[in-house]
């Protein structure tokens, strides 16, 4: 056989992989899509569910999921980022920061049951904290900073060695030049690592059963005192997210509509997870160009 005829095989057989990929992944989100999409409307996004009624909605744990993840983003991304800085900057090539990075890389592979009996075991009961959104957003925080910390210091890494030159021409000493001149040109990447990470977070559930709970207490959307037991805002209360929510419903749902709810919770829990993946390229490829225009 000929070179030319096994590039052509060697091609044909990546499109066929490509096309079966494409295919499994179309007809999963199709089949999400047409049972979910019908039971969506701003009833079921706006109300809460209801127990042994139908007609109930997702309203709390879509507002639980987003609070979760913006906590979550607050705990995290800053460790992440100096952690990054360190490896990428000033780290030498020792043992030590070879075990850190082979720790990493374990972390980054733990099963996210695994990561929910530790939170349950430390912030749950160690911490006194209870099944809340406390809780839950330190054990999230764990599961993924490994994530943000490779994606933070890959960033930074492919940061051409130029423009840090460039930097200590004009003066700057090295903690100026990563503020100034590298972290400004690492922040496409980072940005576009932070929201994949943030859809990876939001479709979360196993970690979340065990620290931020299966259940919603009665929330008041008024009161915006996080002090207050009924504050959406209140850390310390227990928070089921649209993920539990998916899963408790089709364990133990007992309410007529079961298969209905948890239809459209899956396709608005997809939807939501699509939206973080797509801003991600949108937000990278603008600041991407930006940078580069600059």
């Amino acid at each position: 056989m000929s070179a030319k005829s096994k590039d052509q095989l060697a091609t044909a057989g990546l499109y066929v992989i490509v096309g079966v990929i494409i295919t499994v992944l179309a007809g999963l989100l199709g089949f999400v899509f047409v049972k979910g999409l019908p039971q969506i409307s701003w009833q079921f996004i706006t109300s809460p569910p209801q127990i042994f009624q139908e007609g109930g909605g997702v309203g709390p744990q879509l507002f639980n999921s987003f609070y979760l993840l913006v906590l979550t983003l607050i705990i995290s991304v800053p460790i992440a980022i100096g952690a990054g800085i360190y490896l990428a900057e000033y780290a030498k090539d020792h043992w030590v920061i070879r075990c850190i990075r082979v720790l990493i890389e374990v972390l980054s592979s733990l099963p996210s049951i695994v990561v929910g009996l530790f939170g349950f075991l430390f912030f749950v009961l160690y911490m006194g904290w209870g099944f809340s959104i406390l809780s839950g957003a330190f054990a999230l925080s764990v599961f993924n900073l490994p994530l943000l910390v490779r994606v933070v210091e890959q960033s930074i890494s492919s940061v051409p060695k130029s423009q840090r030159e460039a930097g200590w021409a004009l003066g700057f000493s090295k903690w100026e030049t990563i503020i100034t001149v590298i972290l400004p040109a690492a922040l496409p990447g980072i940005v576009t690592g932070v929201i994949l990470a943030s859809g990876r977070v939001f479709g979360e559930a196993a970690a979340l059963i065990y620290t931020a709970g299966m259940s919603t207490p009665i929330i008041d959307f008024t009161n915006w005192n996080p002090l207050s037991p009924t504050s959406p805002l209140n850390p310390f209360r227990p928070a089921e997210t649209m993920a539990v929510h998916i899963w408790k419903i089709n364990g133990e749902g007992i309410m007529p509509d079961a298969a209905a709810i948890s239809d459209g919770a899956a396709a608005l829990l997809i939807i939501s997870i699509l939206f973080f993946n797509f801003a991600s390229r949108i937000i990278g490829n603008l600041m991407f160009k930006k940078m580069s225009a600059n």
